[in-house]
């Protein structure tokens, strides 16, 4: 008995011991949201994963955050692309109390979303969401990490224009925020360049498709040089397909939501070399390429595939909202918001700073082709 009355207190400070290193370590928690779930899963799961990496890295190396050694928390969810979703699950994270989101993938998605997260003040980074309104809102919490549909589509008009030489162009979108958008600023581009292109069609489906006979046929009659679609690679594939069985030779061209490794498998056989041409709404230019090589060949071994497209954008995402917290000292939204709006960092995907609204102020672009079933670079552009 002598024994265990001199282990009782022992045992109590133990335990208070451990209480107390429990409760200096403090717990942030960083949302993520993306299609989890839909057509375009596989683009929300690599960005989730792309969440991931960052997080655990973090964990692995003991961030401090004003003196206090952190753990970070992934709290991910799944809007499935769709915008009422989205706002469900927007709210979900608030009301837990997260510090930051990242995301959402789609703009359509994106956009009402924001409106949550600026209401209870916690900061938001969109590795992927290019439709410009998304910062022309007026939000302090608005961020994105890539270029936007102004900046895309219009590099993908003059594209058309002066290295397609196209003379005939039809237009088609999916009629989201993402495929009006970006379509809208590819006829700008085009016009912007006056060589005589002309918009010989323009025609409308939605992201749920899988039936283009009807304007596909209509766009035939106008004997197109280039097809734009603005959408994503899962109506794009079944597209290409149907355009190889009415015989339509055209190009097609497209912003990010096409320009994913997966299109090649959804298109089939359909996609002949060079047929396609798209912009990745980022880039990494020649300095930086080491360490976006570096950055896919650790995916790759985490995750046993290949990344898809905004896996980088959503570590560099993370990792740029948690620096803005330790320069602050503070993981509090709105004791670190003035620092995030300040950054001036170097990410794998490249320099990342700020303007006013929220936007990359120096967003790069990638032009892309496909070749043998594989996406081939054809130029970084600004």
């Amino acid at each position: 008995m002598q024994i265990s009355t001199k282990m009782i207190p022992l045992a109590g400070a133990i335990a208070f011991a451990f209480a107390g290193a429990a409760a200096a370590q403090e717990v942030v928690k960083i949302g993520h949201v993306g299609p989890i779930s839909g057509a375009i899963a596989h683009l929300g799961k690599d960005n989730e994963n792309g969440a991931r990496m960052a997080i655990d890295e973090l964990n692995a190396k003991g961030v401090m955050i004003g003196g206090k050694k952190v753990k970070f928390e992934l709290l991910t969810e799944d809007d499935a692309a769709d915008p009422k979703q989205a706002t469900a699950v927007a709210q979900k994270l608030v009301d837990a109390k997260v510090n930051g989101v990242i995301g959402h993938l789609n703009s359509g998605t994106t956009i009402p979303a924001s409106k949550i997260y600026n209401e209870a003040g916690i900061p938001q980074i969109s590795p992927s969401a290019t439709n410009p309104k998304y910062t022309q809102q007026g939000f302090k919490t608005a961020f994105r990490l890539v270029a936007n549909d102004g900046q895309l589509g219009g590099t993908l008009g003059r594209y058309a224009v002066q290295i397609n030489k196209a003379k005939k162009v039809a237009v088609i979108d999916d009629r989201t925020a993402y495929g009006q958008g970006v379509a809208e600023e590819f006829i700008k581009g085009v016009n912007s360049k006056k060589a005589g292109t002309e918009i010989v069609g323009r025609q409308y489906t939605t992201d749920k498709a899988t039936d283009f006979g009807a304007i596909l046929t209509a766009i035939k009659a106008k004997n197109p040089d280039v097809i734009f679609f603005g959408g994503m690679d899962a109506v794009a594939g079944p597209m290409l397909r149907q355009m190889k069985q009415l015989g339509i030779n055209a190009k097609l061209m497209g912003g990010d939501g096409i320009c994913t490794e997966a299109l090649a498998t959804l298109a089939g056989d359909a996609m002949a070399d060079n047929q396609v041409v798209c912009a990745e709404a980022g880039g990494v230019e020649e300095a930086q390429k080491p360490a976006a090589d570096a950055f896919r060949a650790e995916y790759k071994k985490k995750f046993g595939v290949d990344v898809q497209i905004y896996a980088p954008y959503v570590y560099d995402s993370i990792m740029t909202m948690v620096e803005a917290m330790q320069k602050a000292g503070s993981s509090d939204p709105a004791k670190y918001l003035p620092f995030l709006a300040k950054t001036n960092r170097k990410g794998v995907t490249g320099h990342i700073e700020f303007d006013k609204n929220g936007d990359m102020k120096e967003g790069t672009l990638t032009l892309y082709t496909y070749k043998g079933g594989k996406r081939s670079l054809l130029a970084v552009t600004k």
